[in-house]
């Protein structure tokens, strides 16, 4: 149950199947008071993320926590058009794995629920965001007064090298850069959770394994089934798959697990081949104002036991 102690969040995401960890891990952890999932188009169109965010809460349901309302949000970015991975996550976003359907989403746009959760908080509220940002740039930009009631913001976005959906952008970031640099702009302090860092949660079959063994939940066994669905990746020699979006709840939760470094993060928004791009100035060549806390290094392991620790705790 909530208390003063917990960390009053709302999660925006787009399940996809590194999201299911993710949402699940949150709704795990006591130490999270979860206020909403705002939900937007991203890994695949917002007719399965929503869906699939629906079925994902209500999974974990339990009758000692409140439930958590669940938010339709942004079906494409701000500019251009809308791109999916269904190569990774499958047509229907969880690796054709199905669950039994969730509730239905609550009446309110994620952009006016974001804001009506922070014009009325008494205590400041983290914001992560795991999927394309625009629902957190619609409901920032739109009234900016609020952010001041933004304790941080932690995503799951951008890379310092190479790209994972371009070789110069990461997925999260490219889909919608403009969300992205209105975010970075927003005056309150962020975390950026990037490929180098996701790299390092690698989930390879004996790791699969393991949180396999770490219960025998319904939750545990879903979230473990989609994992099995996602390609071995080639960046990695097919030695496994990162789980990305976990790593930014992790942060959250276990700060010791992870080294960081603050540092100058912009993006790029040409038209061209750059056009995602997050230009981040690890090492202060530039005379630009720092912006980020850019999490570096992750111990691996403790970061698996964390996760199997949390999902087991779950039905």
């Amino acid at each position: 149950m909530p208390t003063h102690d917990t960390i009053p969040v709302i999660l925006d995401c787009d399940p996809g199947t590194d999201d299911a960890f993710a949402l699940l891990l949150a709704l795990a952890s006591p130490e999270i008071e979860l206020l909403a999932v705002t939900v937007a188009g991203g890994n695949v169109g917002l007719d399965r993320t929503l869906p699939n965010a629906l079925a994902l809460v209500a999974l974990a349901a339990a009758p000692e926590r409140p439930p958590v309302p669940v938010f339709a949000g942004a079906d494409r970015p701000l500019l251009g058009s809308f791109t999916s991975e269904t190569r990774v996550h499958g047509v229907d976003g969880l690796g054709g794995v199905a669950l039994p359907p969730g509730g239905t989403a609550a009446p309110e746009v994620a952009a006016d629920a974001i804001r009506r959760i922070l014009r009325t908080t008494a205590r400041p509220v983290t914001l992560i965001g795991v999927a394309p940002v625009t629902n957190l740039a619609l409901a920032l930009i739109t009234e900016p007064a609020l952010a001041a009631k933004v304790a941080r913001i932690v995503l799951m976005s951008g890379a310092w090298g190479e790209g994972n959906a371009t070789p110069a952008a990461e997925f999260n970031a490219l889909n919608d850069p403009e969300a992205l640099a209105i975010v970075l702009a927003c005056g309150r302090p962020v975390v950026l959770v990037t490929l180098e860092l996701t790299a390092q949660a690698l989930c390879t079959p004996t790791r699969l394994a393991a949180l396999r063994a770490a219960g025998d939940g319904g939750c545990l066994r879903a979230t473990c089934n989609i994992q099995a669905t996602v390609p071995l990746s080639r960046r990695f020699a097919g030695r496994g798959a990162a789980l990305h979006d976990p790593c930014a709840v992790a942060w959250l939760l276990r700060p010791d697990l992870f080294t960081a470094r603050d540092c100058a993060v912009e993006v790029d928004l040409g038209p061209g081949p750059g056009r995602g791009r997050t230009l981040i100035d690890r090492w202060g060549r530039t005379d630009r104002p720092v912006n980020v806390t850019l999490p570096e290094t992750l111990d691996a392991d403790g970061f698996f036991d964390l996760l199997g620790a949390a999902l087991a705790r779950l039905p």
